[in-house]
C-alpha cells in the first residue's frame, strides 16, 4: 500500500503551483503576452553578471573536482564565507561550525523543523504564511498552530502569541519580509517577541526555538529588516539566494544555528542528523562555489520597486484595496468578495492569475507576485479592470 498522505500531496499540488502550471498551458494556447501570471515568485530579473562569470570560470576546472561530493554540511570554505558575511553585516559572532549549506530555504526549513521537534509538539506560524510550513511541520509529526497577525498593520500580535504558546510549543517560524503580505517586522516587534519567548522558556523549562525564514531579506523599499538572531539567542536562520541573486531553480541556501545558543553545538549536530535523515546533504557544489564569490553581489531592488509603483498606482486608479508592501515582491490585494477562491477563479476568466488567501491560511485576499516584467503589469490593466466590472 502506498502512503496515502504522500499520495494526496503529490496528486494535489498547492494552489501556487497549480496556477503556475495553468498559466504555462494558457500561454501555449493563446500567447504569452495574453496571460497575466502573478502566481509564482519566480524573479524575472537576471542574475548579476558576476554569477555568469563565476560559472564560466568554474567550468574550466577538472570535472572530477567541480562536480565531486563535498562533506554533508557543505564546503568548509563556503561555510566560512557565509559566517564571515553574517559577522560583518550583523555583528554576530557567527562561525563556520554552525553553518549548514542546503538545497534552498525549503530544505533549510525542513531540516530545522525536524532537528528541534518531536512528534506531538506544536509549531506556531503567523497567518497568513507560506503554505509549505504546514507540510513540513506535519511531516515531522507536529501540529501547526496558526496565529493571525495584527489586522491593523500585519505585525506580530504579541498578545495572541502569548495566548497560543504552551508547554507543547517547540518552535515558532517567522518570515520577514513576509510572503505573502510583504510586511517587515519592526525591531520593536521583534524585541517584544524575544522578550515573550524568553519568558515562556522560563515558564515551561525548555527551549522554544525561533526559526527565521529570510529569503527576501535583501528586497526592501526603505524598511530596515532586524536580524532576528541578534535579539533572541535560540534562533535558527534559514536563507536562500533564490531571490537575492535570481537563482530560484538552482536551490542553494543555508541553515545558521546561532552561536549564542546555550546548546548551539547540539542543535547543529541535530541539523546535520536531520539533513542526513531527509537526504538534504552536499548541497549543489557548483552553486556553493558561485555564492562563495558572489555573496556580496547587490540585489536589483530598483526593478522590483518600479514594478511595485506601477502596480500600486494602477490598482489605486481602479479602486482596489491592498496592503502597501515594505519588502519582498508580493502585493496583498483585497478580494471583491468574501470567497477568495471564487475571486481567484473569476480572475482566471480574464487570464489574470492571482493566488487566493486560503493558500496562506487567510481569507478574503489574493496575492499578486509582481516579480514579472513591467510590460506584463502594464498590459494586465484591462484584465484587472474587467474583473472589477464583473463585480459592479
Amino acid at each position: 500500500m502506498i502512503n496515502e498522505r504522500m499520495h494526496l500531496l503529490g496528486s494535489k499540488p498547492n494552489m501556487i503551483r497549480t496556477l503556475y502550471a495553468y498559466g504555462l498551458q494558457r500561454k501555449a494556447e493563446i500567447g504569452e503576452e495574453n496571460v497575466y501570471d502573478y502566481s509564482i515568485g519566480n524573479p524575472s530579473i537576471p542574475a548579476p553578471p558576476a554569477v555568469r562569470a563565476r560559472i564560466e570560470e568554474l567550468l574550466e576546472e577538472p570535472p572530477e573536482i567541480l562536480h565531486g561530493y563535498t562533506m554533508s554540511p557543505g564546503l568548509q570554505s563556503v561555510r566560512q564565507v557565509v559566517a564571515d558575511n553574517l559577522r560583518e553585516r550583523f555583528g554576530i559572532e557567527a562561525t563556520a561550525a554552525q553553518v549548514y549549506m542546503t538545497t534552498g530555504a525549503t530544505a533549510a526549513l525542513y531540516i530545522s523543523v525536524a532537528a528541534i521537534t518531536h512528534p506531538g509538539d506544536e509549531v506556531i506560524v503567523n497567518a497568513p504564511y507560506f503554505a509549505e510550513y504546514k507540510v513540513m511541520t506535519e511531516s515531522a509529526g507536529c501540529t501547526l498552530v496558526e496565529v493571525p497577525m495584527r489586522e491593523s498593520d500585519f505585525q506580530l500580535d504579541i498578545d495572541a502569541l502569548r495566548a497560543a504558546i504552551n508547554e507543547k510549543t517547540a518552535a515558532m517560524i517567522i518570515n520577514s519580509p513576509n510572503n505573502p503580505v510583504g510586511c517587515v517586522y519592526t525591531q520593536q516587534n521583534i524585541e517584544d517577541l524575544a522578550a515573550l519567548l524568553v519568558q515562556k522558556e522560563e515558564e515551561f523549562g525548555h527551549p522554544i526555538y525561533l526559526i527565521s525564514d529570510e529569503p527576501y531579506r535583501e528586497i526592501t523599499y526603505g524598511a530596515d529588516v532586524p536580524f532576528t538572531a541578534n535579539f533572541y539567542d535560540d534562533t535558527i536562520v534559514c536563507y536562500s539566494w533564490a531571490k537575492s541573486l535570481s537563482l530560484p531553480g538552482e536551490r542553494i541556501g543555508y541553515v545558521y544555528v546561532s552561536d549564542r545558543m546555550n546548546d548551539a553545538a547540539d542543535v547543529f549536530a541535530a541539523v546535520c542528523g536531520a539533513g542526513r535523515a531527509l537526504g538534504f546533504i552536499c548541497a549543489p557544489v557548483m552553486f556553493q562555489r558561485v555564492v562563495e564569490t558572489c555573496i556580496c553581489e547587490p540585489t536589483n531592488v530598483g526593478a522590483y520597486a518600479e514594478n511595485r509603483e506601477i502596480l500600486c498606482k494602477m490598482l489605486d486608479e481602479l479602486g482596489y484595496e491592498y496592503i502597501p508592501p515594505d519588502g519582498a515582491f508580493y502585493l496583498w490585494v483585497k478580494a471583491l468578495e468574501e470567497d477568495d477562491d471564487a475571486f481567484s477563479e473569476a480572475a482566471k476568466a480574464h487570464d489574470l492569475l492571482l493566488v487566493p488567501a486560503s493558500c496562506f491560511g487567510g481569507r478574503g485576499w489574493v496575492r499578486a507576485s509582481y516579480c514579472i516584467s513591467s510590460e506584463t503589469i502594464k498590459n494586465s490593466r484591462k484584465a484587472w479592470e474587467a474583473l472589477k466590472a464583473d463585480y459592479e
